[in-house]
């Protein structure tokens, strides 16, 4: 258990059913690692998309938290938490097999990219989206690209 690995390539995937797959192969002990996090998609209308994820923010008391992470690879892996039972050990050893990346590192680079063709944005009938990048942006989070 814990010996298989998968490279997910998240460039134009839907972060919500990305984020599903990843969950479910972490908790039966695949080690996932998700690059291009800044490329992933959250669909809905721009405005709502934002002002849901402005509320996540602002949702707290500074000192006491919840917190919520600014930068598109930080919400990537958030979100996958609020997949998995993270408070139970399961859950947490799970939660420590996903690792998510700004852009592509060395490390995985001569390596071979899953793309889920399940979570591609084509599948979507509406044409209404909003890259994690921007949404990192208007939360006022770094741009490393």
């Amino acid at each position: 258990m814990g010996k298989s690995k998968m490279i997910i390539d998240a460039t134009n995937l839907i972060m919500g059913r990305v984020a599903a797959i990843a969950a479910k192969k972490a908790i039966l002990g695949e080690t996932i690692n998700i690059v291009n996090c800044e490329n992933a998609i959250v669909t809905g209308s721009k405005q709502r998309v934002l002002a849901d994820y402005k509320q996540r923010l602002d949702r707290g008391i500074p000192l006491k938290g919840p917190y919520f992470p600014k930068q598109s690879d930080r919400i990537f892996r958030r979100t996958i938490r609020g997949m998995l039972p993270y408070k139970k050990e399961k859950g947490k050893l799970a939660f420590k097999r996903i690792m998510c990346y700004i852009g592509l590192p060395d490390q995985f680079s001569s390596q071979k990219l899953e793309k889920i063709e399940t979570a591609d944005v084509s599948k979507v009938p509406n044409t209404k989206y909003v890259y994690l990048k921007d949404i990192a942006k208007h939360l006022g989070g770094k741009l490393w690209n």
